[in-house]
């Protein structure tokens, strides 16, 4: 398994778990949208701004369920062949590393098929991994069961619905996915809706509903000049100032 740079490990090399963030702090940033966050993240010039989200190949599945917040816990998985010896790693083993990432805790799986073929998602791993303090995943592979998973309010983001789970069996777990473009850490802070996922950089997580708050109250105010009856160039290009 590939080490995380930059961070502590197991033995097995795994990524040691980050402190959680107050409450109160994933709880304000459930309110926003992921688009709301997006612009917040830039105007703390902490990484580029092309990076950091996935790409549209990963939908929401469930849009009315609102936003999703949560801390990744990481996996891949193969489907199209039963798993060669040793190849499979034990369930139980999956279970116990998800509960060394803090609550909530978002599945964050690679499907190392192409194309998938097989979903790891339906409702009996939905509700096991609701017990054990997630709240949904998101996978460039398939789900299905989507009535019954829907009505359990677990999230799905996914890049295609699926019928079967063919051969499906977890290869790693614990080690860095990338998933529709992202490469996701486990540990790393998830916020998804209706409009994609993105990854909230730690560091400035505390901030981030605050400057939120900030870029509304402009836009609000370009909004408001645009819908005036009064609405002048000159006011606009003030505003953009």
């Amino acid at each position: 398994m590939m080490p995380v740079e930059g961070r502590e490990r197991t033995e097995e090399g795994r990524a040691m778990p980050q402190a959680p963030l107050a409450p109160e702090v994933l709880r304000a940033l459930q309110t926003l949208t992921t688009p709301t966050v997006a612009n917040a993240i830039e105007t703390f010039d902490v990484r580029p701004r092309n990076v950091g989200f996935m790409d549209t190949s990963i939908k929401c599945m469930f849009p009315h369920l609102g936003t999703m917040v949560g801390y990744a816990v990481t996996a891949k998985i193969r489907a199209a062949q039963p798993p060669r010896p040793g190849e499979s790693v034990p369930r139980r083993a999956m279970w116990e590393y998800i509960l060394t990432i803090p609550e909530p805790r978002i599945v964050v799986i690679e499907d190392l098929d192409d194309p998938p073929i097989g979903s790891f998602w339906g409702e009996v791993n939905a509700n096991i991994h609701r017990a054990l303090g997630c709240i949904g995943t998101v996978t460039n592979g398939g789900v299905r069961d989507l009535d019954e998973v829907e009505r359990l309010g677990f999230h799905f983001f996914a890049s295609q619905v699926q019928v079967s789970h063919a051969y499906v069996h977890v290869v790693e777990f614990g080690t860095p996915v990338t998933v529709g473009g992202l490469t996701v850490h486990p540990g790393d802070l998830l916020h998804g809706d209706k409009h994609g996922v993105i990854q909230i950089p730690l560091e400035i997580a505390p901030e981030l509903y605050r400057a939120a708050k900030e870029v509304e109250a402009r836009e609000r105010r370009i909004i408001e000049a645009c819908q005036a009856p009064g609405f002048t160039i000159d006011r606009l290009a003030e505003l953009y100032g």
